[in-house]
Protein backbone atom coordinates (compact mmCIF):
# COMPACT_ATOMS: atom_id res chain seq x y z
CA UNK A 1 0.00 0.00 0.00
CA UNK A 2 0.68 3.61 -0.85
CA UNK A 3 1.63 5.75 2.23
CA UNK A 4 -0.84 8.73 2.93
CA UNK A 5 0.59 12.07 3.72
CA UNK A 6 -1.90 14.42 4.65
CA UNK A 7 -1.00 18.22 5.24
CA UNK A 8 -3.11 20.46 7.53
CA UNK A 9 -4.79 23.10 6.07
CA UNK A 10 -3.42 25.96 6.89
CA UNK A 11 -6.02 27.64 8.75
CA UNK A 12 -6.57 24.97 10.69
CA UNK A 13 -2.61 25.43 11.37
CA UNK A 14 -2.62 28.75 12.22
CA UNK A 15 -5.81 28.63 14.50
CA UNK A 16 -4.14 25.17 16.61
CA UNK A 17 -0.98 27.67 16.67
CA UNK A 18 -3.26 30.94 18.29
CA UNK A 19 -4.90 28.35 20.65
CA UNK A 20 -1.48 27.27 22.15
CA UNK A 21 -0.14 30.89 22.25
CA UNK A 22 -3.50 31.97 24.13
CA UNK A 23 -3.09 29.35 26.66
CA UNK A 24 0.82 30.12 27.16
CA UNK A 25 -0.14 34.14 27.39
CA UNK A 26 -3.22 33.27 30.00
CA UNK A 27 -0.93 31.05 32.56
CA UNK A 28 -1.58 32.79 35.84
CA UNK A 29 0.98 35.77 36.68
CA UNK A 30 2.57 35.76 40.63
CA UNK A 31 3.11 38.27 42.80
CA UNK A 32 5.22 38.72 46.30
CA UNK A 33 3.69 41.14 49.08
CA UNK A 34 5.39 43.92 49.39
CA UNK A 35 5.84 43.71 53.37
CA UNK A 36 6.77 47.62 53.53
CA UNK A 37 3.09 49.01 52.19
CA UNK A 38 1.12 45.52 53.21
CA UNK A 39 -0.18 46.99 56.76
CA UNK A 40 -3.36 43.77 57.61
CA UNK A 41 -5.66 45.96 60.45
CA UNK A 42 -8.72 45.36 62.53
CA UNK A 43 -11.21 47.55 64.91
CA UNK A 44 -13.16 45.81 67.98
CA UNK A 45 -16.08 47.33 70.16
CA UNK A 46 -14.84 48.47 73.63
CA UNK A 47 -17.66 48.26 76.36
CA UNK A 48 -20.41 47.90 73.77
CA UNK A 49 -19.83 50.83 71.97
CA UNK A 50 -18.36 52.97 74.29
CA UNK A 51 -15.20 53.30 71.65
CA UNK A 52 -13.39 51.49 69.08
CA UNK A 53 -10.36 49.86 69.02
CA UNK A 54 -8.10 49.87 66.35
CA UNK A 55 -4.48 47.70 65.84
CA UNK A 56 -2.69 46.75 62.90
CA UNK A 57 -0.07 44.00 62.78
CA UNK A 58 3.33 45.32 61.48
CA UNK A 59 4.68 42.49 59.81
CA UNK A 60 2.94 39.99 57.36
CA UNK A 61 3.77 37.97 53.99
CA UNK A 62 2.73 36.02 51.80
CA UNK A 63 1.47 35.60 47.55
CA UNK A 64 -1.31 36.24 44.81
CA UNK A 65 -1.38 34.42 41.82
CA UNK A 66 -3.81 36.08 39.19
CA UNK A 67 -5.24 35.26 35.70
CA UNK A 68 -6.77 38.51 34.58
CA UNK A 69 -8.08 36.61 31.07
CA UNK A 70 -9.79 33.24 32.94
CA UNK A 71 -11.12 35.58 36.36
CA UNK A 72 -9.28 33.06 38.84
CA UNK A 73 -6.33 33.94 40.98
CA UNK A 74 -5.29 32.99 44.65
CA UNK A 75 -4.23 34.85 47.49
CA UNK A 76 -1.78 34.08 50.67
CA UNK A 77 -1.05 36.45 53.59
CA UNK A 78 0.69 35.36 56.81
CA UNK A 79 0.59 37.63 59.28
CA UNK A 80 3.08 37.59 62.72
CA UNK A 81 0.98 37.63 65.82
CA UNK A 82 3.77 39.11 67.73
CA UNK A 83 3.86 42.34 65.39
CA UNK A 84 0.22 43.32 66.88
CA UNK A 85 0.38 47.12 67.60
CA UNK A 86 -2.35 49.12 68.82
CA UNK A 87 0.01 52.34 69.25
CA UNK A 88 0.14 51.37 73.07
CA UNK A 89 2.69 49.69 74.75
CA UNK A 90 0.33 48.12 78.11
CA UNK A 91 -2.66 46.99 75.39
CA UNK A 92 -0.11 45.24 73.19
CA UNK A 93 1.43 43.28 75.82
CA UNK A 94 -1.94 42.22 77.65
CA UNK A 95 -3.17 41.32 73.95
CA UNK A 96 -0.67 39.40 73.21
CA UNK A 97 -1.15 37.31 76.44
CA UNK A 98 -3.72 34.58 76.74
CA UNK A 99 -6.18 36.69 77.28
CA UNK A 100 -6.80 37.49 73.58
CA UNK A 101 -4.29 36.57 70.61
CA UNK A 102 -2.10 33.80 73.15
CA UNK A 103 0.95 34.40 70.46
CA UNK A 104 3.23 32.45 72.72
CA UNK A 105 1.11 29.47 71.47
CA UNK A 106 -0.29 30.82 68.28
CA UNK A 107 2.41 33.22 66.91
CA UNK A 108 0.64 33.28 63.39
CA UNK A 109 -2.27 34.52 61.82
CA UNK A 110 -3.27 33.20 58.01
CA UNK A 111 -5.50 33.94 55.18
CA UNK A 112 -5.90 31.96 52.09
CA UNK A 113 -8.37 32.70 49.75
CA UNK A 114 -9.64 32.13 46.28
CA UNK A 115 -9.79 35.65 43.87
CA UNK A 116 -13.19 35.70 42.40
CA UNK A 117 -16.24 37.60 40.87
CA UNK A 118 -14.04 39.47 38.56
CA UNK A 119 -15.51 42.61 36.68
CA UNK A 120 -13.24 43.49 33.90
CA UNK A 121 -10.67 41.44 35.05
CA UNK A 122 -9.87 42.33 38.68
CA UNK A 123 -11.61 40.63 41.65
CA UNK A 124 -14.05 42.11 43.55
CA UNK A 125 -13.90 39.09 46.20
CA UNK A 126 -12.27 36.55 48.06
CA UNK A 127 -13.71 33.10 49.59
CA UNK A 128 -11.33 31.69 51.85
CA UNK A 129 -10.25 30.67 55.48
CA UNK A 130 -8.97 32.28 57.93
CA UNK A 131 -6.54 31.00 60.72
CA UNK A 132 -6.90 32.52 63.77
CA UNK A 133 -5.79 31.55 67.30
CA UNK A 134 -5.50 27.91 66.43
CA UNK A 135 -9.06 27.84 64.87
CA UNK A 136 -9.40 27.78 61.22
CA UNK A 137 -12.92 28.80 59.73
CA UNK A 138 -14.36 30.16 56.75
CA UNK A 139 -14.04 34.27 55.72
CA UNK A 140 -15.47 36.09 52.87
CA UNK A 141 -13.83 39.11 51.87
CA UNK A 142 -15.23 42.25 50.15
CA UNK A 143 -12.64 43.76 48.07
CA UNK A 144 -13.01 47.36 47.37
CA UNK A 145 -10.32 48.30 45.33
CA UNK A 146 -7.97 46.29 43.13
CA UNK A 147 -5.88 48.15 40.57
CA UNK A 148 -2.48 46.91 38.92
CA UNK A 149 0.13 48.88 37.09
CA UNK A 150 3.53 49.09 36.05
CA UNK A 151 5.71 49.98 38.93
CA UNK A 152 7.86 53.27 38.38
CA UNK A 153 10.86 51.65 40.18
CA UNK A 154 10.87 48.33 39.96
CA UNK A 155 9.52 47.87 35.93
CA UNK A 156 7.42 44.96 36.69
CA UNK A 157 3.93 44.90 37.56
CA UNK A 158 2.14 45.88 40.82
CA UNK A 159 -1.21 45.08 42.06
CA UNK A 160 -2.72 46.43 45.23
CA UNK A 161 -5.91 45.99 46.93
CA UNK A 162 -8.44 46.64 49.78
CA UNK A 163 -10.31 43.90 51.51
CA UNK A 164 -12.74 43.51 54.44
CA UNK A 165 -14.72 41.30 56.20
CA UNK A 166 -16.31 41.28 59.69
CA UNK A 167 -15.83 37.93 62.06
CA UNK A 168 -16.90 37.04 65.40
CA UNK A 169 -13.99 36.59 67.53
CA UNK A 170 -15.43 34.71 70.00
CA UNK A 171 -15.56 31.63 67.28
CA UNK A 172 -12.02 31.70 67.10
CA UNK A 173 -11.52 31.08 70.62
CA UNK A 174 -10.98 34.83 72.05
CA UNK A 175 -13.98 36.10 74.15
CA UNK A 176 -12.11 38.21 76.49
CA UNK A 177 -14.99 40.94 77.82
CA UNK A 178 -17.68 38.77 76.84
CA UNK A 179 -18.84 39.21 80.30
CA UNK A 180 -18.54 42.24 80.26
CA UNK A 181 -20.99 43.80 77.37
CA UNK A 182 -17.81 43.62 74.61
CA UNK A 183 -19.10 43.16 71.05
CA UNK A 184 -17.95 39.93 69.35
CA UNK A 185 -17.86 41.64 65.97
CA UNK A 186 -14.46 42.26 64.81
CA UNK A 187 -13.78 44.78 61.51
CA UNK A 188 -10.82 42.64 59.79
CA UNK A 189 -9.04 45.07 56.59
CA UNK A 190 -6.06 43.74 54.57
CA UNK A 191 -4.80 46.47 52.98
CA UNK A 192 -2.34 44.73 50.46
CA UNK A 193 0.61 45.42 47.29
CA UNK A 194 2.28 43.29 45.36
CA UNK A 195 5.03 42.95 42.59
CA UNK A 196 5.04 40.68 40.12
CA UNK A 197 7.48 38.03 40.84
CA UNK A 198 10.89 38.62 38.87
Amino acid sequence: MLAMHIRPHPLLAAFAAASLAAGAHAAPVRYEIDPSHTYPSFEADHLNGLSVWRGKLNSSAGEITLDKEAGTGTVTVRMDAESLDFGLDAMNKAARGDMLFDTAKYPSITYVGKLVKFVNGAPTAVEGELRLHGVARPVALVINSFKCMPHPMFKREVCGADALAVIQRDEFGMAAGKDYGFKMDVTLRIQIEAIQAP
